[in-house]
């Protein structure tokens, strides 16, 4: 997950689909890359840090629910 501190009101773009180079947020790679995956756009109610989920299987996403230590994380194949 990528720690991040987020400001209540402000509206993110958390990248759905991985190729952005801006982790955790979108960058707009998906329109290449990843053409019908959108980004989550969410706005937090109040400041503070929070824990994005980097491995975009997320049940709660944007946030990290803690699926990255699940056997289908941990054991699917690095991409060349």
């Amino acid at each position: 997950p990528f720690p991040v501190e987020l400001k209540a009101g402000k509206t993110y773009s958390w990248c759905a689909c991985g190729h952005s180079k801006r982790q955790p947020f979108c960058d707009g790679a998906h329109k290449k890359e990843a053409p019908g995956l959108s980004p989550v756009r969410f706005t937090p109610a109040e400041d503070g840090p929070a824990w994005l989920c980097g491995c975009k299987r997320t049940r709660t996403p944007p946030f990290c629910d803690g699926t990255h230590k699940g056997e289908a994380v941990q054991g699917a194949p690095l991409p060349p």
